[in-house]
């Protein structure tokens, strides 16, 4: 590790990006959220490491009662809520359950607007965002909003869910702590940039607090009390970050930014414990299995790292299109699955980093893989969603009509999706 990377400093001036560890106290908790002009991002972009990078090409698209899981858990087991993106703090994609069979829409609830994030879902509420910066609270069993709360610029990622609060960042700089039954805004903290990840619940180490953890694009990982939004420490690079940050083994955690740098720190204390070089901007969220880290590149890979160790593990690449989802892991069946430009969701083995089998849709897949115990269900651009066994054969498929970005959720036994035009489909 090259320590001279992260000088220990305090932030910059305005519009300076944020390039070191902050150490303890680094966040500002703001006593009202900053009142800036609404600026939509350019809707289904691929996610950038750069203000304004144009998206990679696309292949033209074919027409067409249970306890609830400890969110400090590494995965959802309990699949009656999903309150973590990508199913808990691991990043694992994955959950406890068989794909449901004969699948149909049980309902369907529309936000009004474009939305491009996973939904959350905890206590009988569904909480999603949309491209207009609104934060939605849906009942589950009424399938009625319960609430909504106003943001002044895109909402990019999932909520989380835990202990009667959401915790979504908005694209106007602000991450909010907000009441799960009201939507009132409980907290907030300001950030140099937008907030384009999806934030992370965890207990303290030593179990005497919750935190939540959040990647901003100002390069600033920060790790938060649940209660009052106080800084517990704060972590920044020399670029921007897009990714969620993932807890591994209940003490580390770990993030990719647009450094080409995959990062593990102690969970503790917020300092390095490793770092391994990339070829390329880490544009998206990792996923991990034991000590080991999954993530893709902006040079169309997809490689493995470990925590300790100096080296990638392996280099999995794609021809001619980019990785456009983040990875899944089926540890059961030594496979991680990530969906790709090129319209297949790619399975991978995970030891060597071999192929295993590609699956082919009439669209895109950007839509981040959910591994189920039986396959792998994931969303395509050409508006069907698709069940592939673990062998790569298809199981089902379920035409909803408009294209599917957003990663699909499971709970209380039902799939949930955002569409692009904004509708949530509810799906047994």
């Amino acid at each position: 590790m090259n320590a001279a990377r992260h000088p220990n400093h305090g932030y910059p001036g305005p519009g300076q990006p944020v390039r070191r560890s902050l150490g303890e106290g680094g966040a500002v908790i703001a006593a009202a959220r900053r009142k800036a002009p609404l600026i939509l991002t350019v809707l289904f972009a691929i996610t950038s490491c750069k203000e304004s990078t144009e998206s990679s090409e696309e292949i033209s698209e074919n027409p067409a009662p249970q306890a609830k899981a400890n969110p400090t858990d590494s995965q959802s087991k309990q699949p009656n809520d999903w309150s973590i993106t990508r199913g808990g703090p691991a990043l694992e994609g994955r959950v406890e359950a068989s794909i449901p069979k004969n699948p149909s829409i049980d309902w369907t609830f529309d936000l009004d607007a474009p939305a491009m994030a996973e939904a959350a879902v905890a206590d009988g509420l569904v909480g999603v965002g949309d491209i207009m910066g609104i934060i939605h609270g849906i009942d589950l069993k009424t399938r009625d909003s319960v609430w909504t709360h106003e943001t002044e610029d895109t909402i990019q990622a999932a909520p989380a869910i835990s202990k009667g609060r959401v915790f979504v960042g908005s694209g106007d700089n602000t991450f909010l702590a907000l009441d799960l039954k009201s939507g009132d805004e409980i907290w907030s903290v300001d950030g140099d940039e937008k907030f384009p990840s999806a934030p992370i619940v965890t207990s303290s180490p030593d179990g005497s607090e919750e935190w939540v953890l959040v990647n901003g694009y100002d390069g600033v990982l920060r790790c938060l009390r649940t209660a009052d939004g106080s800084p517990v420490w704060t972590f920044g690079i020399e670029s921007y970050i897009n990714g969620t940050p993932a807890i591994v083994d209940g003490k580390s955690v770990a993030f990719g930014g647009c450094d080409k740098f995959i990062y593990t720190l102690d969970l503790e204390k917020g300092v390095i414990e490793n770092e391994v070089a990339t070829d390329a901007e880490i544009i998206s969220s990792v996923a991990t299995s034991g000590n080991t880290i999954f993530c893709s590149t902006y040079v169309n890979q997809l490689v493995a790292a470990t925590t300790e160790g100096d080296e990638l593990k392996w280099i999995y690449e794609a021809e001619d299109f980019p990785f456009s989802s983040s990875p899944a892991v089926a540890p059961d069946h030594g496979l991680v699955y990530i969906g790709s430009k090129d319209r297949h969701l790619h399975a991978v083995r995970t030891d060597s980093g071999e192929g295993a089998w590609t699956f082919r849709t009439g669209g895109p897949v950007e839509s981040s893989p959910l591994v189920f115990t039986d396959g792998v269900i994931f969303g395509s651009n050409d508006g069907r969603l698709y069940a592939v066994s673990h062998q790569g054969e298809e199981l089902w498929k379920l035409d909803l009509g408009e294209k599917l970005t957003a990663p699909p959720v499971f709970a209380a036994d039902r799939i949930i999706i955002t569409g692009a035009k904004g509708t949530v489909f509810v799906i047994r």
